[in-house]
């Protein structure tokens, strides 16, 4: 049963044991000059059981189910407790009928400050706001549920991402960095346009590119690629409303080298004008576009 049944069979069931993720956790420390102290290996050990062990939804995921995702934390300045770092965070999911497993996710968070004592209990209260290390993890979290749900059955993540914007809410008040209303991207923003109506076009495209594109490829591998430019063309009206978004940059994080990688291979199809799109719509890899090979 893939996760799509799951969700739909499941979604209003209550199970006793939901672990989600498949979690890795990595620790880099090199910046600070000690980075063989014990208190970075208990911090990557803590976190992987933190997010692994916590029950965050009320499905019951098996254990095959579980989506991959990783947390790269590198930390540049390390004071008593108090932690300078940033955080990369990736995700991803399988893609039906193959073994190949595809990222839906890939974000690098440049605010990411934080306390911790080695040893310290790490829970989450979706109610207050306790530990910016706590916070941050769990939004990017919930923020992944939303995104997988949306590969996978259409605006699925709604709910997902209603409790990533409580977590923004709570922290608010925190005066820490990265959760603040401005126009700059943080986890505020990326939350809100998310939430946003005007920029539905990414959730769509996340659903055609995955479900209806990658996902069929193992049946019709030249109507897979001609879906996937469906998507791309959902993500050029998007533009053209909402141009140089956020979200925009978030999709092709994810998705430019595999983009580039669909399309340079296999049956060929009418990709000329998509690449025109792609220069326009996500100038920034424009060298990934320049490695498609049709």
């Amino acid at each position: 049963m893939n996760r799509l049944v799951l969700i739909i069979v499941l979604a209003f069931t209550f199970g006793s044991t939901a672990q989600e993720f498949n979690a890795t956790i990595a620790v880099n420390a090199e910046q600070t000059g000690i980075p063989n102290l014990q208190v970075f290996r208990t911090l990557e050990q803590s976190l992987t059981e933190f997010i692994n062990n916590t029950q965050w939804t009320t499905i019951d995921y098996r254990t095959e189910e579980r989506i991959d995702c990783s947390f790269f934390i590198n930390i540049s300045d390390y004071n008593n407790d108090a932690f300078t770092a940033t955080l990369q965070v990736q995700a991803s999911r399988p893609v039906y009928g193959s073994s190949y497993s595809t990222t839906i996710f890939n974000i690098n968070d440049k605010q990411f400050n934080f306390n911790y004592l080695e040893f310290q209990a790490l829970d989450f209260n979706p109610n207050s706001f306790d530990s910016n290390l706590i916070s941050v993890i769990s939004f990017y979290l919930y923020t992944i549920l939303g995104v997988d749900a949306d590969t996978f059955e259409k605006n699925s993540g709604t709910g997902y991402y209603e409790q990533a914007k409580n977590i923004v809410s709570n922290a608010q008040g925190s005066n820490r960095t990265g959760w603040a209303r401005e126009k700059d991207p943080n986890r505020y923003r990326l939350n809100d346009d998310l939430l946003s109506g005007a920029y539905d076009g990414y959730r769509e495209a996340l659903y055609t590119y995955h479900r209806e594109g990658l996902d069929t490829m193992h049946n019709n591998v030249k109507e897979a690629k001609e879906t996937i430019i469906e998507s791309v063309e959902v993500l050029e009206e998007m533009h053209n409303n909402r141009p140089n978004s956020y979200l925009m940059r978030v999709f092709f994080d994810s998705k430019a080298t595999e983009i580039a990688s669909v399309f340079s291979g296999g049956p060929s199809v009418n990709i000329a004008k998509t690449i025109q799109v792609l220069n326009r719509i996500a100038p920034t890899y424009s060298e990934n576009w320049k490695d498609i090979k049709f």
